[in-house]
């Protein structure tokens, strides 16, 4: 069977405006708003929305990124051996409206690592998830984004890949099956 895609990549550009313009919506000015990137694929799409919301706004947008390695309840568990990433959050938290941003919403796990990581710098007056991908049906915490990108039912034994132009060559996402290796 064939991976399926889920947005090419020019669905995939103008899905990143839409979450553009629904955060300009909600938080118009930015002025006590920060945009903060959950390694390591989150940062992808928390960059590209920051470098976005800088142009339509013309405002520098507090944007950061966080690891949540050392918070994941998974962390002391089997053999692979996880190696923090980046962070990078160079401004006070406390009292802001943090946007914790991430590509794909599978189980909550990694959103509750980031909730308690971001306590560690603060207390902000509200947390707003956004993703790219939210896998519904998948849950294991009670959590649900602000803003979505795509929402997808899929099985668990599938996967959801996200190529990002960067680091992959080009834009989309993915539907996997098990036995699916191979980049499209």
């Amino acid at each position: 069977m064939q991976p399926r895609i889920i947005l090419d990549s020019a669905k995939f550009s103008l899905t990143i405006d839409r979450l553009c313009h629904q955060l300009i919506e909600n938080h118009s000015d930015f002025n006590n708003t920060a945009l903060i990137g959950v390694q390591p694929r989150g940062v992808e799409l928390a960059n590209r929305i920051a470098n976005r919301l800088n142009k339509i706004t013309g405002k520098k947008i507090l944007y950061g990124k966080l690891d949540v390695t050392f918070y994941r309840d998974d962390f002391r568990r089997g053999h692979k051996l996880h190696a923090p990433q980046d962070m990078d959050i160079p401004f006070v938290i406390e009292g802001k409206k943090v946007v914790l941003i991430d590509d794909v919403l599978y189980t909550g796990r990694t959103i509750r690592a980031a909730l308690d990581a971001l306590l560690d710098f603060g207390r902000p007056s509200d947390v707003e998830l956004l993703v790219l991908v939210d896998r519904r049906f998948t849950r294991q915490l009670p959590i649900q984004p602000d803003y979505v990108g795509k929402t997808i039912d899929s099985l668990a034994s599938e996967n959801v890949r996200v190529d990002w132009k960067e680091t992959d060559g080009k834009d989309g996402i993915w539907l996997l099956t098990p036995d699916e290796k191979k980049k499209p």
